[in-house]
């Protein structure tokens, strides 16, 4: 396995461990969609970074899409913890940047 699959794999750990306790086990955090934005940012840059040409970044993308939004729905199965729909658009954002930003400097 490869750095970058390390890496990704480890980043997708850590998001959903942190998305995934209830929220008395966190320190208070800045800000929740930003947090939710960056880790959605981070996963698909390294996503990216593992496809395999166009076709197999956009299966990465909407893999990370349907990811975030199984993390919410488990949310509502988590103390202290809910589906949250702007955490959704925030995960959707951060993949959407980071993909754009790609895009825009010709990684795929």
């Amino acid at each position: 396995m490869g750095l970058e699959a390390i890496l990704f794999v480890c980043a997708a750990a850590g998001l959903c461990a942190g998305c995934l306790v209830p929220n008395r086990w966190l320190p208070p955090l800045p800000n929740d969609k930003f947090l939710h934005f960056a880790g959605f940012a981070v996963l698909t840059v390294l996503a990216l970074r593992l496809a395999q040409g166009t076709g197999e970044a956009m299966w990465w993308l909407a893999g990370l899409l349907v990811g975030g939004w199984l993390i919410e729905c488990l949310q509502a199965l988590v103390p202290d913890r809910r589906f949250c729909r702007r955490d959704l658009a925030a995960n959707a954002a951060g993949i959407a940047t980071a993909a754009l930003a790609a895009l825009v400097a010709g990684h795929f």
